[in-house]
């Protein structure tokens, strides 16, 4: 054999001996795939075309008292079409009836649809979205179309099922109720929605995809492999009615006064139920909005609703009693080198300790706790802490305030730490806080906890059942008791709260204004206040405890408690005395007044009667007038103080709803 041939030959048994290793080889890795590996790679084929995605659970629901929707999951469907996946014939004889179906339900002209189908088909599109934001009722109308109704694989159809919170009272106490972090869908932490989240967020589920061109993901089947389950349903406390009138008086008074914020707190008596909260702060554009719980969150200085604490505490450990000469000087008192000051000029001399107290002296009441406690500070604010007032409250809602109670050795504490501390300075405390003490004098003494929810449901089983909590069954003796409960229905009579005294029902409660930010360089030249009103109502067998708090009033207009907070705290308890049922509590035939039942009974159908046309307001009280003309439907401005002397629409005219009316009084 030639050389030459010869190393042909040697090259071919190279090449096809290197083959045969080759395929030796690849025989070798694919059983070492199929027996060794096979597992693996197959999970990872499944994996990176199929996937389990999860479904969250809709949220339980949040219930007002009377079953009132607050809060509640709404499922949303978005419907996409799979331009790939549907056969010719299929395409072309559903597309038209298809086009039409959407077309009827959908508004847009049956041509876009079939414009958009055929754009999609001839781009391969798999994820063309058809529908955004579908209810329930129509994601089934789609569902059943023509060529949808074929499913996932023949018809294209992609559905994408969400849950979106709503709030049936649009922004009416929103705040309380709670909502979605802004930056974290899914997550709350503040309100009812983050207090109760544990029972109301449910069990998510899981649902198996395929992954599709573009990086999408449609379903593989119909159903889900997980099905979710929903949370549990909570009903609160609020009440829908209260909650509305609490809003829009406090609302009103704010864009009036051009306050910063303020909130209102409305409690059952009894119960400790919370009826309603309502939170309000200024934007720059001078609108007011649920910003944050200011009625929870927000510790300050109380100002003079606090000097009824220290009445109580003096009349407790009996260093005075309500006869108890103060003298007031001539207005103005020195402290330890700083002087304290009475809003009235001229001051009010030597007056009762109950006078003191109706007529809000600042003086007078740093000059009782002063005398009797500055060489036992200690004794008084041992008392103050024996009413739980330097803690929390305990609710469940997030973001409850820190009251600030200074002793001796605290670093808020000086010699005239004690006066200031008298009438609500050098200490802060919530308005919740505030609201408790007071609703604790209305109850006889009795401080129930403030309760936000009634029970846990699911279904029409009852989970779990928030009953009333009593934490102290008598905050003091029953003869300070009645001492204070007197003096708090004489301020209304005849003390800083008598402009807002009504012949009609029964109030008591005490004013507040406070410095605030007296402390910043030139406070002196723009003065700011926080006015507030604490009380409840009726002052006999009180069924109601509220407390208004409105920060920064305009100055200009006005910064007292009894011009800012007190007028808020007569109209939430006038329209609930009128729109509620707890006038079939009152027994105003048994009351002995038969003029007073009649004037009751008279203005109780007037504002219960259905006008269409003006009526006659004239000679009644400012706040009355309101309320029975805003029933009928008219929106009032009220200029001046007391009553009703001229109203800008004739009585006897015909009126539309919403039409404004403007009432002046004197």
């Amino acid at each position: 054999m030639p050389v030459t041939d010869k190393n042909i030959l040697n090259r071919f048994y190279f090449i096809a001996g290197g083959m045969f290793i080759f395929a030796g080889l690849i025989a070798f890795k694919m059983v070492s795939i199929q027996l060794v590996e096979g597992d693996k790679y197959r999970d990872l084929a499944k994996k990176n075309t199929t996937q389990n995605f999860v479904i969250a659970a809709n949220r339980g629901n949040v219930y007002a008292d009377d079953g009132s929707l607050l809060a509640t999951s709404v499922p949303k469907y978005d419907i996409r079409f799979d331009a790939v996946t549907v056969s010719s014939e299929d395409f072309k004889e559903h597309l038209v009836p298809l086009s039409n179906a959407l077309s009827k339900l959908l508004g847009k002209p049956a041509s876009y649809y079939q414009n958009i189908f055929r754009k999609a088909r001839a781009n391969k599109n798999r994820y063309l979205l058809v529908a955004k934001g579908l209810g329930y009722s129509d994601y089934i109308r789609v569902k059943n179309m023509p060529l949808f109704e074929k499913g996932p694989y023949r018809g294209g159809i992609i559905v994408k099922q969400y849950t979106v919170r709503e709030h049936p009272l649009g922004k009416i106490g929103e705040r309380l109720i709670g909502n979605e972090k802004r930056n974290e869908p899914g997550v709350y932490e503040v309100g009812f929605e983050g207090a109760f989240n544990k029972y109301l967020k449910g069990i998510e589920g899981q649902r198996l995809k395929q992954k599709i061109a573009q990086g999408q993901w449609k379903p593989v089947y119909d159903d889900n492999e997980v099905e979710p389950q929903d949370g549990y349903d909570i009903v609160t406390t609020i009440n829908v009615n209260i909650q509305d009138i609490a809003h829009h008086a406090l609302l009103k008074q704010l864009e009036y006064y051009e306050a910063d914020h303020g909130s209102v707190i409305v409690m059952e008596v009894k119960t400790g139920e919370i009826k309603a909260v309502s939170n309000l702060g200024r934007t720059s554009e001078g609108k007011y909005y649920e910003k944050r719980n200011y009625a929870v969150w927000e510790s300050h200085e109380p100002g003079s609703t606090f000097k009824v604490m220290a009445m109580m505490a003096a009349l407790e450990d009996k260093m005075i009693d309500t006869s108890t000469v103060v003298d007031t000087k001539e207005g103005s008192k020195l402290f330890y080198g700083r002087n304290i000051h009475d809003s009235r000029r001229g001051g009010y001399g030597k007056i009762s300790a109950a006078k003191a107290l109706e007529v809000s002296s600042n003086i007078g009441l740093a000059t009782i706790i002063d005398d009797n406690y500055a060489k036992q500070p200690q004794k008084f604010i041992d008392r103050l802490k024996s009413w739980n007032l330097d803690k929390k409250i305990g609710i469940p809602i997030t973001g409850e305030g820190n009251p600030i109670i200074p002793g001796p050795g605290h670093k808020l504490w000086s010699k005239n730490a004690l006066p200031s501390m008298a009438y609500g300075y050098n200490l802060q405390i919530t308005p919740l806080q505030t609201l408790a003490f007071y609703n604790a004098i209305a109850n006889n003494g009795v401080w129930v906890k403030p309760r936000f929810i009634q029970e846990i449901r699911v279904m029409n089983d009852k989970v779990q059942r928030f009953e009333t909590e009593e934490v102290n069954s008598g905050i003091c003796s029953r003869k300070t008791l009645g001492e204070i409960q007197d003096i708090l229905k004489n301020i209304v009579i005849r003390g800083t709260g008598e402009s807002l005294y009504s012949e009609y029902f029964s109030m008591a409660g005490k004013t507040g204004t406070a410095r605030t930010e007296y402390w910043l360089p030139g406070w002196d030249e723009d003065r700011k206040y926080i006015s507030s009103f604490a009380g409840y109502f009726p002052a006999e067998n009180p069924k109601y405890s509220c407390i208004v708090v409105i920060h920064k009033p305009s100055t200009k207009k006005g910064y007292y408690g009894a011009d800012v907070t007190g007028p808020v705290f007569k109209r939430i308890a006038q329209k609930i005395f009128t729109d509620s049922p707890l006038i079939d509590t009152l027994e105003l035939e048994n009351s002995g007044d038969v003029m007073l039942a009649g004037d009751y009974e008279n203005y109780y159908e007037r504002v219960r009667s259905n006008y269409s046309n003006v009526p006659n307001v004239v000679g009644m009280a400012g706040m009355d007038a309101v309320s029975l003309l805003e029933n009928t439907g008219l929106k009032v401005r009220l200029v001046g103080n007391g009553t009703v002397v001229q109203q800008s629409l004739k009585s006897g005219e015909p009126f539309k709803k919403g039409q404004n009316i403007t009432l002046n009084l004197q």
